[in-house]
């Protein structure tokens, strides 16, 4: 019987989960088994999940969980150094050349289990079954709008934290900008037409920013793109990989520029990819912009678990996105499982 055992989150500020309780149902009824731990900080309450027929367990307890067991979690686990013997489906951030990532295989290598990316579960097609994107994109451009109020204030952005639902976050947000004054910034957002760019635009439009939207057409260049300079707030909304061209050169700290803000949405600093060559690590809930210059300012705002901030809609709609493929668990060596496997066993055997 496949076993699929839901973790508690152990990274800070991460609320969200990829199973919701009528998911749990589905898959009692498909004949697995469900186990869900508690979690004290989980956005969705453990009775229903209970009653949806999973049984519970203490959080952290996967590690002694049974060796045939499925651990599914979101954000990666704690570098620890010890073995990984179960199979894992999180988000490793491990196939780009992140010194992180290349030390989870290590642990993966070590203990005999394996690693399916969701950033690797692809169809036929290639396109990815299930992504958080529509709301990274919203609260990346939330935050890098609150980067630019501060700025106006004379300030750096102070911390951000968790929202009950969109429209709270939507009226904390107006209140900022509309004590700036009437004007607004301009927005240059880079992969438009995908799923993080159009949560961005949708935040961006709901704010009254005017917005510049580019995609594989605009870029097809190569760059330079100096057009990038030319606007109060850059949002960068597509992934690092080989090929991707250059938006922000380490020379634009200096270059004369409009720009004051970066929202690299996609967050990849440490990628050989990156395309934004200003700055070299990732922010966080606590300190959410990175100041790259003072005169005049230039910030960077790259938290990598944005859809957190509202953590009710994006654990909903990423939930829903994924269960169709959960719901094939019992074949792990085909379909999106399969090519994700063939994913880790290729970069595993590199380490």
């Amino acid at each position: 019987m496949t076993h699929l055992w839901v973790r508690a989150e152990e990274r800070p500020n991460e609320e969200r989960v990829g199973l919701l309780p009528d998911g749990v149902r589905a898959l009692r009824g498909a004949g697995m088994r469900v186990t869900v731990e508690k979690s004290a900080v989980r956005a969705l309450p453990l009775e229903p999940y209970a009653e949806a027929g999973a049984e519970i367990a203490e959080a952290g307890s996967w590690r002694e969980a049974p060796e045939e067991a499925i651990v599914f979690g979101l954000k990666e686990l704690p570098l620890d150094g010890l073995p990984l013997k179960h199979r894992h489906i999180m988000f490793g951030h491990a196939y780009k050349g992140q010194s992180d990532g290349r030390e989870l295989l290590k642990q993966f290598k070590a203990g005999g289990g394996a690693l399916y990316d969701l950033e690797y579960l692809v169809d036929e097609t290639g396109r990815r079954v299930a992504a958080f994107g529509y709301w990274a994109g919203y609260a990346g451009a939330a935050v890098s709008l609150k980067c630019w109020a501060a700025q106006q204030r004379g300030e750096i952005c102070g911390p951000v934290g968790v929202y009950p639902g969109q429209q709270a976050l939507l009226d904390d947000l107006g209140s900022e900008l509309a004590a700036t004054g009437e004007a607004r910034p301009t927005a240059l957002i880079i992969g438009a037409k995908g799923r993080v760019g159009t949560g961005a635009a949708d935040l961006c439009a709901a704010m009254g920013v005017e917005t510049t939207l580019w995609d594989l057409e605009e870029t097809a260049k190569g760059g330079p793109f100096p057009e990038v300079l030319d606007h109060d707030v850059f949002l960068n909304c597509i992934l690092a990989r080989p090929g991707t061209p250059v938006f922000v050169p380490a020379s634009a700290r200096t270059d004369s520029r409009r720009l004051s803000v970066i929202g690299d949405i996609s967050c990849d600093p440490s990628s050989d990819f990156s395309p934004i060559k200003v700055y070299d690590r990732v922010t966080d809930w606590a300190e959410p912009a990175l100041r790259v210059h003072d005169a005049p300012p230039l910030d960077v705002t790259a938290i990598d678990n944005l859809p957190s901030m509202l953590p009710a809609e994006s654990s909903e709609d990423f939930a829903s996105q994924l269960l169709p493929s959960l719901m094939t668990l019992d074949t792990l060596a085909d379909g999106v499982w399969g090519r994700a496997k063939a994913e880790f066993d290729r970069h595993v055997a590199e380490v």
